[in-house]
């Protein structure tokens, strides 16, 4: 293990937003809990096409869509809050 500085642009909780050393832009720490819980939305997903239910599919990828959403609005917004370029 190598402990390194990184900055850290919100709050320390779940989904911060920090910048690695050498990293021209920041990211979002996705805590273990939460990609965990991320990994099952999509596997919900997967499942629920493979048995044709696309009512099901549709509402099951509409919140994993709204999730990802907040994530990205956090993201843009720490992004804003120091004036930094969006990367995309």
């Amino acid at each position: 293990m190598e402990r390194i500085e990184a900055e850290l642009f919100t709050d320390g909780g779940d989904d911060a937003v920090v910048c690695m050393p050498g990293r021209r832009f920041p990211g979002v720490l996705v805590q273990r809990d939460s990609l965990q819980i991320l990994r099952s939305d999509v596997a919900e997903v997967v499942e629920v096409c493979e048995r044709g239910d696309l009512n099901e599919a549709r509402e099951s990828a509409g919140l994993l869509l709204a999730n990802l959403d907040a994530l990205l609005t956090r993201f843009e917004a720490a992004l804003g809050e120091h004036e930094i370029p969006r990367p995309y």
